[in-house]
């Protein structure tokens, strides 16, 4: 493993800096159980310090001042220098975070391609001129909304921390971004890109810190002019009902339980090929994961024994080693979480073909094909977050789509079928 110095201090108006406290939180590493570091944890203090820093940024105008187009060399600068540090990222998710290094490498790769692409986008926000009543006009224009506050999950943490970053940068917003305190260490040095980038420090925080403290303070202070959560529904659900205080812009990326349906006439090797990873990777940890799979009743027995066959040929194990398909769990609590789903399906009549198998040192869970699963089982409503598949028998394809569209979630979701007239149907009739 390239050797590095881990990030441990807050960024709090572009200034590297300790908590105001002295307070500081231990990393881990997944894969191994170890504390590998202490990281500053910010607090009150620390907040209002980042909210005066980005609002002094927002009212001077000294980040939207700048045009468009030199916004979007800023972003392009900044993914040069994510790719100069590819390896860094990637390393940091690995030994933080749990992600295989293969799979991180390509995250870092795809995180520069973010950065990149809103920075070609900057200068190309088109305003309009709608004709009034009367002979004036009316000039609707695309400004700056004000201070972001930028909240990113664990599960992946860089990379959705640039799907929130980049747009909010590009459009003239200052930012300060919240990480999940289980993964603080790739946001803490793509705050660092940004300044080397050469974004303002006024506008650039990252404060790693409790949700129920330092999030939800952030929430709700009048100051923030959008709120962008990605995260489990049940707190997007409180950061809705927070936000509504001072009305702030809001956009939450909630859970998922999403649904693969295979029919009968589908190409059952190359679906059994694929679903594995779609549920799987991350060790199911992805709210797109497709963990409920809807199958044909003619071909249900055939599949649940090909898709359980080809989930324990998957590679569980140390995810520096680049022959790992499937790592750790972020944390001991988060492997509970799904051991103890399982014994509900079992207490509900499912079958554990395979997997749910826990390991260490480290986190390790071994992905789970559920059979006799219900689609009124616990296991297949609610988020487990973790690596457990349900698969759902159905009969005909209104069933399939009934199923489907049975659940509190959306988000995602996979069709396996030769029938394209079939797939269109669904697809359309799939909520």
């Amino acid at each position: 493993m390239t050797s590095f110095q881990l990030p441990s201090q807050l960024i709090i108006g572009g200034e590297s800096r300790s908590a105001s406290d002295g307070s500081t939180f231990e990393v881990f590493n997944p894969a191994t159980g170890a504390c590998i570091g202490s990281v500053s944890q910010g607090g009150q203090q620390d907040l209002e310090d980042a909210l005066s820093a980005a609002t002094r940024a927002f009212n001077s105008q000294v980040w939207s001042s700048v045009s468009a187009t030199d916004r979007g060399h800023v972003l392009m600068r900044a993914a040069q220098l994510i790719r100069e540090r590819a390896e860094e990222f990637a390393q940091l998710e690995v030994i933080n975070a749990g992600h295989t290094i293969d799979d991180a490498r390509w995250e870092a790769s795809a995180m520069a391609d973010v950065f990149e692409y809103y920075g070609g986008a900057a200068n190309k926000h088109m305003g309009s001129v709608v004709p009034t009543q009367d002979s004036g006009l009316g000039v609707v224009s695309r400004v700056p909304v004000g201070v972001c506050g930028l909240i990113v999950p664990w599960n992946f943490p860089m990379y959705i921390a640039s799907w929130k970053l980049a747009p909010a940068l590009a459009c003239g917003n200052p930012v300060i971004l919240k990480p999940a305190t289980l993964t603080p260490l790739s946001a803490l040095l793509l705050g660092q890109v940004l300044l080397d980038a050469g974004v303002p420090p006024e506008a650039v925080s990252v404060i790693p810190g409790p949700g129920s403290t330092m999030g939800d303070a952030l929430v709700g202070d009048p100051r923030v002019g959008k709120i962008s959560f990605t995260g489990d529904s049940s707190t997007g659900a409180g950061i809705l009902r927070r936000v509504s205080d001072n009305m702030t812009r809001v956009s939450l990326e909630l859970g998922g339980k999403s649904a693969a349906i295979l029919f009968a006439d589908a190409d059952i090797d190359a679906a059994v090929d694929a679903i594995p990873y779609s549920v799987f990777a991350n060790a199911g940890q992805d709210c797109c994961s497709r963990s409920r799979l809807l199958v044909e009743d003619s071909v249900y027995d055939k599949v649940v024994a090909a898709v359980a066959e080809r989930t324990e040929q998957l590679r569980v194990g140390d995810p520096s080693d680049e022959s790992t398909e499937i790592g750790p769990m972020i944390s001991e609590r988060q492997r509970e979480i799904s051991l103890d789903y399982l014994q509900i399906g079992k207490s509900e009549g499912a079958e554990i073909v395979c997997g749910g198998v826990a390991s260490g040192p480290g986190w390790f869970l071994s992905p789970s094909v559920v059979a006799n699963v219900d689609n009124n089982h616990r296991i297949a409503r609610e988020e487990i977050f973790g690596p457990v598949l349900s698969v759902i028998p159905f009969r005909d394809e209104a069933e399939a789509v009934m199923i489907a569209n049975d659940s509190d979630y959306g988000l995602s979701g996979t069709l396996w079928t030769r029938d394209l007239g079939r797939a269109l149907r669904v697809s359309s009739a799939v909520r």
